[in-house]
């Protein structure tokens, strides 16, 4: 895919000076900014305030953009997301909101500082990144001990009483965008479903609606050097697809297009098994959890594309591994299922 995503809007500097004298009052400017890349969601740029202060703008999609059936307010969310964690998990470091704001021609944005560091996914080859992914390891365990109140999304979007209704229902709206844009997943909407349905009992041995981040791939993980040169975790940001449910969920996209159930020695697993994460063996009943999680990961990502304008004519390296990696997970998840 060449150029911005359909769902990213069209800055300039002026508009940036709006959106931060709307945030901080008349009397603030901007002393420089710029885009940030890394994601095709919003639109993401850096900010140099007057008073030497650095932040981060996120500015929602456009009204006009089609957009999936959970993205719906997703501004919002990563304002309450950062909340969250700042009261009940300070010793995670996220974005403080400086502002969440909505404007009927400008659209709704957030303005929060902008942490320190860079990307896992921007360090070089030569950097050991080892001891910033076990540090996420254990931050994520802080995370997970924030509870809910129901399982799911929230903002009126996919949820239930339980986490296997609330997966199942996540599932299909899903399956209902791929029918509103004509993808069409590998294994089809039926097969899908029916497996959901049949490893019901393994997603209900989830008792307790846990904090899930979600999206912890590489470049929503931040590091830099400590005073011994050694790279540490020094922020996570992105936190707008967060929900409420199985800790597991969130060990797919640290590990992304990998399995966590056959790298134990992962530095990532290495930080979350010394906090406490559980289980710190996978059983069978986790290890199908971690196949349906990566069921779910992979279908999203194929059903998203077209909303990004990406199609598996100008993005077939994509496309084809995510179906492969989506039909190795229906493979194994409909082992030894009985015949619908």
């Amino acid at each position: 895919m060449s150029g911005p995503s359909p769902t990213q809007r069209s800055l300039t500097r002026d508009d940036v000076a709006w959106y931060v004298r709307a945030s901080l009052g008349p009397g603030r400017d901007v002393v420089d900014c710029g885009p940030l890349g890394g994601g095709g969601f919003a639109t993401v740029w850096w900010v140099t305030l007057d008073d030497g202060g650095a932040a981060a703008l996120k500015v929602a999609p456009p009204p006009e953009a089609r957009l999936l059936r959970y993205e719906r307010g997703l501004a919002a969310a990563e304002a309450r997301y950062f909340r969250l964690v700042a009261a009940h998990a300070p010793q995670v470091p996220v974005p403080r909101v400086l502002h969440h704001g909505r404007d009927p021609e400008r659209g709704e944005w957030l303005l929060t500082d902008r942490l320190p560091g860079r990307p896992l996914a921007e360090l070089t080859a030569d950097i050991d990144a080892g001891p910033a992914r076990a540090d996420f390891g254990a931050a994520t365990v802080a995370l997970h001990r924030i509870t809910g109140d129901r399982y799911g999304y929230d903002g009126g979007r996919a949820g239930g009483p339980t986490w296997s209704r609330a997966f199942a229902a996540i599932v299909d709206d899903l399956l209902a965008d791929a029918a509103d844009w004509d993808v069409a997943p590998p294994g089809g909407p039926r097969l899908i479903r029916e497996l959901v349905r049949h490893h019901a009992g393994a997603l209900d041995e989830v008792r307790r609606p846990a904090l899930l981040h979600f999206d912890g791939w590489d470049g929503n993980v931040l590091a830099a050097p400590d005073a011994t040169g050694a790279y540490r975790m020094c922020g996570l940001v992105d936190g707008e697809r967060y929900l409420w449910g199985d800790p597991l969920l969130d060990l797919v996209s640290p590990l992304l297009f990998r399995r966590a159930e056959d790298e134990p020695d992962h530095p990532f697993l290495r930080g979350w098994r010394a906090a406490g994460g559980q289980p710190a063996a996978f059983d069978p009943a986790a290890r199908v959890r971690l196949g349906l999680y990566r069921l779910h990961l992979y279908l999203l990502m194929i059903v998203e594309m077209p909303s990004r304008g990406m199609t598996p004519e100008n993005a077939p390296d994509r496309s084809a591994l995510l179906a492969e990696l989506l039909d190795r997970e229906l493979a194994d998840l409909g082992r030894g299922r009985p015949r619908p």
